[in-house]
């Protein structure tokens, strides 16, 4: 009866949800397809592959998060069927796996929306060995629809925070049965295994975390390494910045410059001992401050935000090719030198960034939006500060700050005066950054966990 009122109340809201996607896909750009037929399980002619591996990746992070595993199963043989419900996600997916697609080993297509018609038809038309959801997707009329066609499926990487356990036991009698209905669960910690058990889900266990075996690509390392080289200065990377981040970070900027020609105030944060940076410093000591925004969408608002810091804005977008970044050409590295701040307004080069920064400042968790992938950054080499809002990560980040990788701070202010602390100090930079990588190489191994589970339906 739950999810009768549940499907009841999607087709009332579908106008709604349509048009902010619409205004969504206007903003970001993208090919999205927003009523396109794949949307409602309609495929028209096209003939899809029988018996593959459907994993479902929701959008960018989790399509990211997907590619170890994924690699895993195309390496074993197996066809697999690649959903998604953003444009980013289906982008990044087709840009990860394009030798697969072009070989015909994987197939991208738009997951439905959650009309009990659309995934009974996506279930009819595909018919998979096994679904694989990514990390948190819990859609009742899919896996309703899975459960009818003996479809087995499987929740890998799986996480769920408090605030997602609450949601659930609010709606246990839609939510507690869809849980329930998943084959095995496998999920990233003891903590969420123990929440997932509570609100519903049955045969429940650990695998770790898919996002420590994700590979960063080696040129792009390389590319930042060489320009960091050439470039001779300090880089502090705020990464995937979220909505409101910037300008917490022009404001803490600004602090810190003003406290030119004063004793630099010194406070505490975990075992460090920092001080603000001043602007009396030379050009050579002080940072250049580089932020990613999480969202293309966003980089017009950001780069307004970041011209409100004293000096020079330049932008990823007009240093040319990557290859002329990495060659250090004086011209550019002289305008970045005197510069204050470079937008990192370009797509699929985080590990570019990552590589080419001192110290990472991780975006998602100054804001309250849960923190974004700190394990990425780590695998680069870069220790990481973070901020007080890490729900997406818990475990990771208090794994991390145990293991010396990563510093966890109150507010954004206090993670600058570390991040000059570290560059002020440069072994104990160095051994951060080689802690964050030790830290990453312990935790792999949850692909070939996964893998074992899943071989049971190939």
């Amino acid at each position: 009866m739950a999810r009768f009122f549940y499907s009841l109340l999607l087709y009332v809201l579908a106008p709604l949800v349509w048009l902010l996607l619409a205004r969504r896909a206007r903003r970001s750009g993208g090919r999205w397809q927003v009523m396109g037929g794949e949307r409602f399980g309609r495929y028209g002619d096209r003939v899809l592959p029988q018996g593959a591996v459907w994993i479902h990746a929701v959008s960018l992070g989790e399509t990211r998060a997907a590619e170890p595993l994924v690699r895993a199963l195309l390496l074993a043989g197996q066809t697999v069927v690649l959903t998604h419900m953003t444009a980013t996600g289906r982008a990044e997916g087709a840009r990860l796996f394009a030798q697969a697609i072009e070989h015909g080993q994987l197939v991208q297509l738009w997951q439905p929306y959650d009309f009990p018609g659309a995934a009974r038809r996506f279930m009819q038309a595909l018919r998979p060995r096994c679904g694989v959801l990514m990390e948190r997707e819990i859609w009742p009329n899919l896996l309703a629809a899975a459960e009818q066609a003996r479809v087995p499926m499987v929740m890998v990487s799986a996480r769920f925070s408090a605030s997602s356990l609450r949601q659930a036991l609010r709606f246990r009698a839609l939510l507690g049965p869809a849980l329930a209905s998943l084959d095995v669960v496998l999920a990233q910690t003891e903590m969420d295994a123990q929440r997932l058990r509570e609100a519903g889900a049955r045969q429940v266990s650990v695998m770790g975390n898919l996002k420590f075996d994700m590979g960063l690509p080696e040129p792009l390392l390389a590319a930042g390494h060489a320009w960091r080289r050439a470039l001779g200065r300090p880089v502090v990377l705020l990464a995937s910045a979220r909505d409101g981040e910037e300008q917490m970070l022009v404001d803490a900027v600004k602090v810190a410059m003003s406290s030119s020609g004063a004793a630099m105030p010194v406070t505490q944060a975990g075992n460090v001992r920092v001080a603000v940076a001043s602007s009396a410093e030379s050009v050579a000591q002080t940072p250049l401050w580089l932020v990613v925004p999480r969202h293309p969408q966003r980089f017009e608002e950001a780069a307004g935000i970041l011209a409100g810091l004293d000096g020079t804005l330049l932008r990823r977008s007009t240093l040319g090719a990557l290859e002329r970044m990495a060659e250090g050409h004086e011209d550019d590295m002289q305008a970045l030198r005197n510069a204050t701040v470079l937008l990192g307004d370009s797509l699929g080069e985080m590990p570019f960034y990552y590589a080419a920064a001192d110290v990472v400042l991780m975006g998602g968790s100054f804001a309250p939006m849960g923190g974004q992938n700190v394990i990425e950054a780590c695998a680069a080499g870069a220790p990481a500060v973070v901020g007080p809002n890490t729900w997406n990560f818990e475990q990771a980040v208090v794994d991390g700050c145990a293991a010396g990788a990563i510093e966890q701070v109150p507010d954004l202010p206090l993670a600058l005066a570390v991040a000059q602390a570290w560059i002020d100090q440069p072994s104990e930079r160095a051994r951060r950054a080689a802690a964050a990588r030790e830290w990453v190489a312990a935790h792999r191994g949850a692909t070939e966990r996964a893998l074992v589970v899943l071989a049971a339906y190939f």
